[in-house]
Formats: C-alpha cells, sequence, structure tokens
C-alpha cells in the first residue's frame, strides 16, 4: 500500500496535468513526441491518503485498469467482459464507467476514476469496459496519457448486424419509456438511400475510428475479437485473448454451455450456471433485402480499409 501510493504521489509531482479538454495536436506529431501523463485532469492535487481508496482488509485494493475494453457499442462487450471474469486473474469492473468519455465524470479525475474500479490482489488484472470509448474522438489521447502502458480489447460485429442491434436497442428503449417510435426504414433511407446522417451507421465505419486509436497505440497493443464468432463459438476467441493479455489457460470448454430457449452460450463457472440479461440477443426486425444490399454496398469500402489496418479479414457482408 505504501508503495503504490508513493509512486502516485510522484507520478503527480513529476508529471504536468492533462487540460479538461484535449488540445489542439499538430496532424503529424506522434504520441512519441509527448511524455505520457499518468495524471488525467487539472483537479488531482492533493493527491493524499484520504483523496485514494483504502486497501481491503483481505489486501485487495482499487487500481487503474491493465486492460480496458473500448467497443464498440453492440458489438458484444458485456458478453466478453463476462467470459473474461471466468479467469481467476482478472477483476472486472461491473459498470459501464464512461469517464474518459464524459465530462462528468473526466472532471472529477483520477482519485474518482480509481474508486469505480474492482478490489483486486496484487498480480490480477483490473479491467473496466465502456463501448462508447471506441467512437468517441478524444478518448484515445486521454486514455494514453492516463493510462499509455493499458491494453485494449475491441470486440467487432459485422458493421450491417451491428447496425440493425443499434436500432433494436434504441427501438426497445423508446418503447419502455413510451416515446414515438420510428420504423426501421425512416433511419436508414433519405429520400431512397442510406442516410449518412445515421449516427449508427458512424459507429459502423471502423477504420475512422481505428485510425484515430492507432494515432497513440501501437496495433500490437490492441486486440480485434470477432464478435460473431464469440456468438457462435466462444471457446476459440477466448483463448486468443488469454493468449494475447498472457494470462495462464483457464478457460475452457466446461465454462460454456448453449442454451436452446435463447439460442446463444450461457457460461458456467465453478457450478453456477448464468446467461446474459434478456436484453441481449433480441430478434432484429425485418429489413427489406433491398435495404439490405445498400448496407452491404455501402459498407463495403469502409471494411476493406479496416481490413487493410488491421492486417486480417472478417466475413463481413
Amino acid at each position: 500500500m505504501a508503495a503504490f501510493l508513493l509512486g502516485l504521489l510522484l507520478l503527480v509531482a513529476q508529471s504536468p496535468p492533462v487540460p479538461s479538454r484535449p488540445t489542439d495536436r499538430d496532424d503529424h506529431a506522434s504520441p512519441s513526441s509527448h511524455a505520457p501523463l499518468q495524471v488525467a485532469i487539472d483537479d488531482l492535487s492533493p493527491l493524499n491518503d484520504s483523496s485514494l481508496p483504502s486497501a481491503h482488509p483481505n489486501g485487495t485494493l482499487q487500481q487503474l485498469p491493465n486492460l480496458v475494453i473500448i467497443g464498440v457499442r453492440k458489438g458484444g462487450t458485456r458478453a466478453l467482459i463476462e467470459m473474461l471474469s471466468l479467469h481467476s486473474a482478472v477483476a472486472a469492473a461491473q459498470n459501464e464507467v464512461h469517464f474518459f468519455d464524459w465530462e462528468s465524470h473526466f472532471q472529477r479525475g483520477l482519485p474518482w476514476y480509481l474508486t469505480q474500479m474492482p478490489f483486486s490482489f496484487p498480480g490480477q488484472m483490473t479491467v473496466e469496459k465502456t463501448p462508447a470509448y471506441f467512437t468517441s474522438a478524444k478518448v484515445p489521447e486521454r486514455v494514453w496519457r492516463v493510462i499509455p502502458d493499458v491494453k485494449l480489447l475491441l470486440i467487432l460485429r459485422d458493421p450491417t448486424e451491428r447496425v440493425l442491434s443499434d436500432y433494436t436497442q434504441v427501438y426497445y428503449n423508446r418503447l419502455q419509456k413510451h416515446k414515438r417510435l420510428q420504423p426501421i426504414e425512416s433511419v436508414l433511407l433519405k429520400d431512397g438511400e442510406i442516410n449518412l446522417g445515421y449516427r449508427a451507421l458512424n459507429r459502423s465505419l471502423y477504420y475512422q475510428h481505428m485510425e484515430n486509436w492507432l494515432r497513440y497505440f501501437p496495433l500490437e497493443r490492441i486486440h480485434v475479437v470477432d464478435g460473431d464468432q464469440l456468438i457462435r463459438d466462444p471457446l476459440p476467441e477466448m483463448k486468443q485473448v488469454e493468449r494475447f493479455l498472457e494470462l495462464e489457460p483457464q478457460i475452457n470448454a466446461s465454462n460454456f454451455y448453449f442454451n436452446k430457449t435463447k439460442g446463444f452460450y450461457c457460461l458456467r463457472d465453478h457450478g453456477r450456471e448464468r446467461c446474459l440479461h434478456d436484453s441481449k440477443g433480441r430478434a432484429h426486425p425485418h429489413v427489406d433485402p433491398s435495404i439490405l444490399q445498400k448496407l452491404f454496398r455501402y459498407f463495403h469500402e469502409p471494411n476493406r480499409k479496416f481490413f487493410e489496418l488491421v492486417g486480417r479479414t472478417f466475413d463481413w457482408n
């Protein structure tokens, strides 16, 4: 505990603060030309015993994450963090933290961020997931400045399927709040063509967002999980995640069983079975095949650019 506090005090003393809003950067400047900052924003002083989470009597402590699941929305982030939590060396935050993308949270500073982390033992990996991080332009630099050595997991699905899942989530949210429902054709199309103003489309332009992250983190620090494969056969994807994180192999076939009622895999951990919430895996609305073809054509070139960026292909479209 004393060593941890001393380390944080030294970091605060030696590092200038990050502004509450990132300053404009030279487009040709690389992250290596800036000293990584270990502090989130100005409002960190004094960082002392009273502002830090206290150690638990069992020896655990709230620590900055070694791993962040950065997205994408409706890509399978909840399933991924639940499956990763099967590993004994992983301590996962249960809620989406939204520290780096919500100004109201970012302004609270590093001490608040620490309080959102789970208690973990020394040697355990702390992980948080916030799907909106991937598509927020300001987040990559903020993450790099606060936790520059972090590893990143990005789970993606077929861009068209992700758009339909995005629509489905919003549809049910509006239904529960008794708001006016929008037919899917009305949001996907405008004057008979793809509605470029529909925000869910932008979230599926993976290459644009990936380019932003690669300005701050090398590709070797980002592992892309195939969300479609994770649904169909989770074990091979999770073994790749274990290798990327350099974790002792623990997750195995006995941790998964197919729930025929729900239509997807559920988890088994030390005899306890659990499935994702009923809001996960909802059926998508019927979409006219001609509209689907427009979506497939729209995403064809962006997908190709993403494949080039990450050096691998996915079975999309």
